[in-house]
């Protein structure tokens, strides 16, 4: 293997190579589910937090907490009014201040209860105690200890159908250009028999793989965090999940080579994109759906790239806590890795030919 011929390769696959429906479909296609998914199930342009406070006694914290940037406040005359607010989703958390609120934050205890609705994000749960936190120790002048009574209210075991979509629009953008690309663009050299024509130059089939696999992983990684960056769900740990999506993008281009080396025309690729579709995104529909017996999706080898991501991305889940399914994708991707060198070595021999 020459790193010299594998980078002309990619310039030139990249400069020169077809530019076909499978080059555009993996650009265009994830950017514009994701874009729905999040136009109409998130929150793309309206990414704030939504904080209620009921205060009975004109604290100087609900100021403080008005002024702060990364959520929005509304006030409520009563807890009635604030706990109906919580339980229809008007706001992700609700927060009593009780009438003697001040007197014990002098005191230098803090007891609150928080109304939380059950369909809020991860995330906006999670920024609403940081910004309350920040709005404590502004007013008590120090770092206080915090202790909150929440009260869950509606459907607490549902996601919201942007957390949910999430797992398809994540496979879709990682295998739709991780897979296709490299398996149209061996395809289409088996079609112009430009590989009957490399493999009598220095150039090997190793080579040559290893180059269309880069391309796809690169294409595979790039459209997966643009895909996060519209979801604006990139977690408490980016680099995880970075390493998680490589991880993902080179499952994903092996899964190509091995389908470029096999399949000899495009409509055979694109009926194999469609009944192939099973086994790659059957864990979506199980994050979709919540009733489905969630010890399906471990039958699925996608199940070990979405399911670290999800709980990444959603839940604010640490690597450590994800290690586990992170060392299975990776005990995946070496097993599909030799599988693509076994077709490697049987095709040094011989160049690649249509029947």
């Amino acid at each position: 293997m020459s790193l010299k011929r594998i980078w002309i390769l990619i310039k030139t696959e990249v400069l020169h190579g077809p530019k076909d429906v499978v080059v555009v479909m993996a650009v265009i296609l994830p950017v514009l589910l994701a874009l729905f998914v999040s136009l109409a199930f998130g929150d793309i342009f309206t990414d704030r937090a939504k904080l209620g406070i009921h205060d009975a006694g004109n604290s100087p914290l609900t100021a403080k907490l008005e002024a702060a940037e990364s959520m929005s406040v509304k006030n409520y005359g009563s807890e009635a009014e604030l706990r109906e607010a919580a339980a229809s989703g008007a706001v992700d958390m609700g927060i009593v201040l009780p009438a003697d609120f001040d007197a014990k934050l002098a005191a230098g205890t803090v007891n609150l209860k928080a109304y939380i609705w059950g369909e809020s994000l991860a995330k906006n749960r999670a920024v609403v105690p940081l910004a309350l936190s920040d709005a404590l120790r502004e007013t008590a002048g120090s770092e206080l200890p915090v202790s909150i009574e929440t009260v869950p209210l509606g459907d607490e075991s549902s996601l919201p159908w942007s957390d949910r979509l999430l797992p398809l629009t994540v496979l879709v953008a990682v295998f739709f250009g991780g897979l296709m690309l490299p398996a149209s663009s061996l395809i289409h050299e088996k079609q112009r028999r430009t590989l009957e024509a490399l493999n009598t130059t220095p150039t090997t089939i190793l080579d040559i793989f290893t180059a269309k696999g880069i391309i796809g992983i690169i294409m595979a990684i790039i459209m997966g965090i643009l895909t996060l960056a519209i979801s604006t769900s990139f977690g408490a740990s980016p680099m995880a999940l970075v390493l998680v999506l490589a991880l993902g993008a080179v499952l994903a281009a092996e899964l190509g080579l091995l389908a470029g080396a096999y399949i000899k025309e495009m409509n055979t690729l694109f009926a194999f994109w469609k009944f192939g579709g099973l086994l790659l995104f059957g864990p979506a529909f199980i994050f979709m759906f919540p009733e489905i017996p969630a010890w399906i999706g471990y039958i699925f080898p996608t199940y070990y790239l979405i399911k670290p991501v999800t709980d990444l991305t959603v839940m604010g889940a640490s690597l450590g806590s994800v290690a586990l399914y992170v060392w299975i994708l990776a005990a995946i991707v070496i097993v599909m890795g030799l599988l693509v060198m076994n077709i490697i070595k049987r095709l040094s021999t011989q160049a690649l030919r249509l029947n």
